[in-house]
């Protein structure tokens, strides 16, 4: 008998603290992991290598008052929602009324965790999260909670090694962060990457954006010197995209001929929302077309077979949690490109409301449009087995 799922929360963050799964850390590393210290009102905080304490966020405010909502104030994990046990998480989905959720990491831990200077304790760290999530985690119940592994980006041999670990241990899917090959724009070296994860059927998902940190946006082929060039179409290209969403990922991708390349590659930017889409894709177009000949000219970028949102038309999917206005535009998107996801426990989550939100948000897209955006396209991407959408 196929699994039938009705929703499908296609973004959705692992909070549980990270004591839960630093014992996998060899002892050797374990030092070097983070920590979790309390404050004295009782609530959490970590701690780490070259990081101070972080604590508070948006990341454990489900089902709160918003009127409360202090984002500098530790929150206690033993008593807020999407924090504790998988039990307790299926339970969380069934008071939302959805079947699965994709999990994120939790942000606040991955801030602490990246600090560690020692390559060897870093990639420990990054085993022992994914061997938790797999192994103690997503077992529990393997067709609702759907965990998103962790790459390490410190080397694309690593990436490329992690993301086989994870294939072997059941994850369905992994996050990358940064360009594999380590630059802040795409390089040949990547072309591996995005070739193992085909090869291997793991699909690849881009949570908002790829950290592209200082360094230039493009490697032209006429190295026109500097940090940028006098007139960078990359800039021209994304400007009109949000600075928080994938607009700069996605173009650099395209412009570097990545889905030329691998026509079989999809990737699927989460938490982005979907209304500025429509206005992104009409101006992206427009900035190449004027400014494509002198590129080529100039600085030697062979010119695109297919207009830049062509491509992305192709192999994006796009992530919204809230977006009336995404809906209300959803069509100039493409329905079938289009995945839905609650951001629990985020401050910005519906929980336990979603259903009522996409209710009134999608009135006017018919069943099928509906059946895709909150099921059905992330079945797809994901190739889950023996999985339909209802």
């Amino acid at each position: 008998m196929p699994r039938i799922y009705q929703y499908i929360s296609g973004d959705s963050h692992l909070e549980v603290p990270c004591d839960a799964w630093t014992p996998r850390v060899p002892a050797r590393y374990r030092d070097r992991a983070p920590r979790r210290i309390r404050f004295p009102n009782g609530g959490d905080g970590f701690v780490g290598e070259n990081s101070p304490v972080i604590f508070g966020g948006t990341g454990q405010w489900a089902g709160k008052d918003p009127e409360e909502f202090n984002p500098m104030a530790a929150v206690d994990f033993a008593t807020s929602a999407g924090c504790g046990s998988p039990m307790q998480r299926i339970g969380e989905q069934d008071e939302d009324g959805i079947d699965a959720e994709l999990l994120f990491p939790s942000n606040t831990a991955w801030k602490v965790a990246r600090g560690i200077t020692d390559l060897d304790a870093y990639l420990a760290v990054v085993r022992a999260y994914n061997e938790y999530l797999a192994e103690e985690y997503c077992v529990a119940a393997p067709d609702r909670l759907i965990g998103v592994g962790v790459m390490p980006g410190r080397g694309l041999q690593h990436d490329l090694d992690e993301m086989e670990h994870c294939k072997k241990i059941g994850l369905r899917t992994v996050g990358v962060g940064r360009y594999p090959g380590g630059k802040s724009y795409p390089t040949p070296d990547d072309d591996r990457f995005w070739a193992a994860s085909l090869d291997t059927e793991m699909p690849l998902c881009i949570h908002t954006s790829i950290a592209h940190g200082r360094g230039p946006l493009f490697k032209y082929p006429e190295d026109p010197g500097g940090e940028h060039p006098p007139d960078d179409i990359v800039l021209r290209m994304y400007r009109y995209g949000h600075e928080h969403s994938g607009s700069l990922s996605a173009v650099q991708l395209v412009l570097s001929g990545v889905f030329d390349r691998f026509p079989k590659l999809h990737i699927y930017w989460a938490e982005n929302q979907v209304g500025w889409i429509p206005f992104f894709y009409q101006q992206m177009d427009s900035e190449y077309e004027k400014n494509k000949h002198w590129v080529e000219r100039v600085l030697g970028l062979k010119s695109l077979d297919r207009r830049p949102s062509e491509y992305l038309r192709e192999h994006a999917y796009w992530g919204f949690y809230d977006d009336p206005a995404g809906m209300r535009m959803c069509h100039e998107v493409g329905t079938d490109r289009i995945i839905w996801g609650s951001d629990f426990p985020h401050i910005v989550t519906q929980w336990p409301h979603s259903r009522k939100m996409l209710d009134e948000q999608m009135a006017t897209a018919t069943a099928d449009e509906k059946r895709r955006m909150v099921a059905g396209n992330l079945i797809d991407f994901l190739h889950l087995p023996d999985a339909v959408a209802a």
